[in-house]
């Protein structure tokens, strides 16, 4: 069973200043099922981003439709977890009550809110860090935040924007195993954009390679890799040909994408 949908969706941008309109997106159809961990990688400029906003509500498609959870997606919902590369965290609030945002504006049991904010703070190795602000905090922890935040709401759908993008290779390596430990715990549907391959990979039941822009779906990729997964599966040699394999495909539309500019 799906859940989540995505039908004929394009997005074209108006030109600026006279310019001719932009198409980011072609038509795109993709079907998620339940517990499915998708990434999706090409890339830059090839729509992948506005791909997954159009999925979170936060923009609009052109054309087509998007079904979460059994519902048209007209906007933001509680369905949906949205993970950015930003950390977006707010500045005035401490870890713990950044990760309760979400549940205080749902008006849940003061109890039960904290008890699912501490579930999720020893989840993500944050415990001791409790009363921190933000910008107490190294990157990785402060993405941490940001995880256990759209985790603690309990969406159906977690949407994740190359969440890892601004971590160093050595932090970026263990948050990679984080996620991937709560998702094999949790079994949430997970839509996640990359530019890495060897994370695409890594993370993945099905890798979605896109084109270069106008971004269209060029192929998908099962993984069939064993769970639960250590770093140390990437020195396999089934790994290396999946790697292979995605490298070739990205690096052909690189090229396509430099001769655009």
């Amino acid at each position: 069973m799906s859940e989540l949908e995505i039908s004929g969706v394009s997005r074209v941008f108006p030109g600026a200043n006279g310019r001719p309109p932009v198409t980011a997106l072609h038509p795109t159809d993709l079907k998620v099922a339940r517990n499915d961990f998708v990434t999706i990688l090409g890339p830059s400029g090839c729509g992948k981003s506005t791909l997954l906003r159009i999925v979170a509500g936060l923009d609009t498609p052109t054309t087509g439709a998007v079904v979460a959870a059994g519902k048209e997606v007209t906007g933001p919902g509680v369905d949906r977890g949205m993970v950015f590369q930003s950390y977006t965290l707010f500045p005035w609030l401490t870890v713990r009550d950044n990760i309760a945002f979400g549940l205080r504006e749902k008006r849940m049991g003061e109890k039960e809110k904290w008890e699912i904010v501490d579930s999720y703070i020893d989840k993500v190795g944050l415990k001791g860090f409790e009363s921190h602000w933000p910008k107490q905090l190294s990157g990785g922890m402060q993405q941490r935040t940001a995880i256990a935040r759209a985790l603690a709401n309990d969406p159906r759908i977690l949407l994740l924007d190359e969440p890892f993008g601004a971590l160093d290779n050595q932090t970026r390596g263990l948050m990679q195993e984080l996620l991937l430990g709560i998702w094999e715990r949790e079994q949430k549907t997970v839509l996640f954009v990359t530019h890495d391959i060897e994370e695409a990979v890594f993370m993945a039941s099905r890798v979605v390679t896109m084109t270069a822009r106008p971004g269209r779906i060029k192929s998908v990729t099962p993984v069939d890799l064993p769970h639960p997964r250590h770093y140390t599966i990437k020195a396999s040699p089934e790994f290396s040909e999946l790697r292979r394999k995605l490298t070739e495909e990205i690096r052909a539309e690189a090229i396509a994408a430099a001769t655009q500019t």
